[in-house]
């Protein structure tokens, strides 16, 4: 019979084997994964120099999972960030290429760049002072003193136009951050704040431009639907105003403001809608109603009362309520005189009015205008 003592003898003496053979494994693994990452990196750059900019991205993802602490690798996949317009997905990976080596000159400019366009201008300038400071070749230097410079230029610029801003000089306000964002072209605050003199002027198309950019440029910003969209409803757009506060209440829908006027915007578009199908129906009596239903709903916007009431015009003429189309189409052409649409509803209800020399005068009108815009 076998002892204990002997096979536990002979066990321990394969313990040795054992350890080697398992070190030999991990230095396998770790050897394995270190030349996939320099794979990774070796093909990310071949395709970031042929321009194939999402097969490269693929690679750099690989050798950043395959080694996080690998800063050359975020490096290069914020270079394709940068390539591809990506400019808010390269931002962390220079980030963590600071993180992980602090003395990384060319990662530091490009984050200082990134953020003056974004407006960071603190941070910015944190950045191009550290690049001063940590013996930088003769280009760093000079590109983070050129940038430096300009981001001081660019903090006494927004201070000014703050103070026209809140001294109600809109016009040089405007002008003010004009140059402010052509630097910072990704400064939501500036953009806003430029919307808003817009809107002060009246410049309702300048402000829209503001707004859309500012709603693309930070993910949850409600107001800045919110904005598009009462603007849209004052100018008498229904149904792209409905859009914009639809997407506000995509990101927030207990959004007091954007659920208040949706509940307007969709109640007015429907009754639109609604007095539109009547009329495709030949039902004109009922559109009448309807648009009168409309102007009740919201009285005090001046383009849905002229819309309404430009509407009530056609149906009555088409529903043979001759004088009282003349009546309205003339009410019409009083805020707007050269309304084609009225012109030419005014001059059948005329005819169907027996008032022909009326009809005639407004047709010579009509032609005037057609050839005046022909020309």
């Amino acid at each position: 019979m076998v002892s204990i003592e002997h096979v536990a003898h002979k066990i321990l003496t394969y313990v040795p084997y054992v350890l080697v053979l398992i070190d030999m494994r991990y230095e396998g693994v770790k050897c394995g994964r270190e030349a996939s990452v320099d794979n990774h990196m070796e093909m990310g750059k071949k395709l970031l120099a042929a321009g194939q900019l999402a097969d490269a991205l693929s690679h750099f993802h690989a050798a950043v999972d395959g080694d996080p602490k690998n800063y050359i690798a975020f490096y290069r996949r914020a270079t394709v960030y940068l390539a591809m317009g990506k400019s808010k997905s390269a931002l962390p990976d220079l980030s963590r290429v600071i993180e992980l080596k602090p003395d990384f000159t060319s990662a530091r400019i490009q984050r200082g760049n990134l953020l003056l366009k974004q407006g960071r201008l603190d941070e910015a300038e944190s950045d191009f002072k550290k690049v001063l400071k940590s013996n930088p070749s003769d280009k760093e230097e000079r590109e983070a003193q050129s940038q430096l410079i300009k981001s001081d230029e660019i903090q006494r610029l927004v201070a000014q136009a703050r103070s026209s801003f809140n001294s109600k000089d809109y016009g040089t306000a405007a002008a003010e951050l004009d140059t402010v964002i052509e630097t910072c072209v990704w400064d939501v605050t500036s953009r806003e704040m430029r919307a808003e003199c817009f809107i002060q002027m009246g410049e309702m198309g300048k402000a829209i431009s503001d707004l859309k950019a500012a709603s693309k440029l930070k993910s949850d910003n409600t107001q800045a639907f919110y904005k598009l969209s009462t603007i849209y409803y004052n100018l008498g757009d229904h149904e792209m105003s409905l859009n914009e506060v639809r997407e506000c209440l995509k990101l927030d829908p207990d959004h007091k403001q954007c659920y208040s006027h949706y509940k307007q915007v969709k109640k007015l578009n429907k009754q639109i809608q609604s007095a539109e199908e009547l009329i495709q129906e030949q039902r004109y009596e009922d559109a009448v109603s309807k648009y009168e239903a409309v102007m009740k709903t919201e009285p005090n916007v001046h383009y849905f009362s002229l819309l309404a009431k430009e509407r009530i015009c056609h149906a009555l003429a088409q529903g043979q309520h001759a004088s009282k189309a003349i009546s309205v189409c003339s009410e019409v052409l009083e805020s707007n005189p050269q309304n084609v649409n009225v012109l030419k509803d005014r001059a059948e209800a005329y005819v169907q009015d027996e008032q022909y020399e009326e009809g005639k005068a407004v047709i010579q009108i009509l032609f005037f205008y057609s050839v005046e815009s022909f020309c």
